[in-house]
């Protein structure tokens, strides 16, 4: 039996659903205990991604025809309240800690795409979490990353590859989504996931839902990260 701690951060929803899909797969009908936690969004509101329709600059007098257009693909003007809507219904969720991360004999991280990385939320909180580089806390712990973003063009897989850094920093192994284990992703339709973890795409307006198919590779990374946890787990304990 492994502890397993489901991490993430979730502006739209996309990735709450997805760190469901994780969990599910981590306990493997109970046999893991699972906690999922939540990185909380930035206490000021001028520090955060998503600011009110009323507060948002507009364009500069249509400055170029491509911004028009990238503003009605991404539907800026709705996005808040979506927003809002998604803190609500996460408002549950407990608020991630240092101690659960001491918890955990395995960690999944998740997040959305914002150009290519991480968000500042999820790098803000893996700053603070210094101490437990220091002490050593989260070395040989199995790890692994899913996200999601607006279309299979945006990122998601450099977003899983940068992330891998400060993970290997703080002495985690990483852990991803062989393609013998997940024929899903092998395929010329739009969907997310790869070899590096799992992910979801949630539309340039954030309108999509995940993918049948992304849950379950999410939910299949979710067992894996248990499986390694438990093996490191048992081996240690012999070892002692």
């Amino acid at each position: 039996m492994a502890n397993l701690l489901v991490i993430y951060y979730s502006a739209f929803g996309h990735v709450y659903q997805m760190a469901q899909a994780v969990a599910d797969g981590a306990s493997q009908s109970g046999a893991h205990p699972v906690r999922i936690v939540r990185i909380p969004e930035m206490a000021a509101d001028v520090n955060r991604v998503i600011t009110p329709d009323k507060d948002r600059r507009p364009v500069m007098q249509e400055k170029t025809s491509s911004a028009s257009t990238l503003s009605k693909q991404f539907r800026l003007t709705d996005r808040y309240q979506k927003y809002e809507a998604t803190l609500a219904l996460q408002k549950e969720i407990p608020i991630a800690t240092n101690d659960d991360l001491r918890w955990a004999d395995g960690i999944l991280w998740g997040f959305p795409t914002y150009y290519g990385s991480m968000p500042a939320q999820v790098k803000l909180f893996l700053e603070m979490a210094g101490e437990l580089c220091i002490e050593g806390a989260l070395e040989g712990k199995p790890t692994g990353i899913f996200n999601s973003t607006a279309s299979i063009h945006t990122g998601h897989e450099a977003a899983i590859l940068t992330a891998m850094v400060p993970l290997f920093h703080f002495g985690m192994i990483f852990v991803g989504l062989p393609y013998s284990e997940n024929p899903e992703y092998l395929t010329a339709d739009a969907i997310g996931c790869s070899p590096y973890g799992a992910s979801t795409l949630a539309g340039p307006d954030s309108s999509l839902s995940p993918d049948p198919r992304e849950l379950l590779m999410a939910a299949r990374l979710g067992e894996r990260v248990a499986d390694i946890a438990a093996a490191i787990k048992q081996f240690q304990t012999k070892k002692a």
